[in-house]
């Protein structure tokens, strides 16, 4: 028995334990380098299988907006004044027929920096050894 029915069921267990890898691997106080290589693996292989996620596991299941971006949506429209809808205060905007259908986009500066982990790691140490908070003077 599982999350969901096979063959989605495989796909997601799978992605699931590269992500858990992936971020053991990421966090790990001290590299070396036959580490920093499995992580590049590791890597590799999640890429592979978020593809694989989107292009075929999400494509089965009609996922749509949150309640609350519906809401956040409105209200930003009603406040650019995008929308003929006018709102009192307190009343909620929200209709569910409203809510729009919503993908994993791969597409974000997160996920195209997983790649960079390892050169970083290497080059600056790992992330527990720096801090980005600005020096004063």
């Amino acid at each position: 028995m599982g999350l969901f029915p096979e063959p989605y069921n495989s796909v997601v267990c799978e992605l699931l334990f590269l992500l858990a890898h992936w971020h053991g691997l990421a966090k790990l106080r001290m590299h070396t380098d036959e580490t920093l290589e499995v992580l590049e693996g590791v890597t590799v292989r999640l890429g592979s299988q978020l593809r694989t996620f989107v292009n075929e596991t999400c494509p089965a299941f009609a996922t749509k907006e949150l309640r609350r971006e519906v809401e956040s949506r409105r209200r930003r429209q009603v406040r650019e004044g995008q929308s003929g809808i006018t709102q009192t205060r307190g009343a909620s905007a929200t209709v569910v027929g409203d809510r729009r259908p919503k993908s994993l986009n791969l597409r974000t500066y997160k996920l195209h920096a997983l790649g960079d982990y390892p050169v970083q790691i290497r080059m600056y140490g790992t992330t527990d050894s720096y801090s980005t908070q600005p020096v004063s003077p």
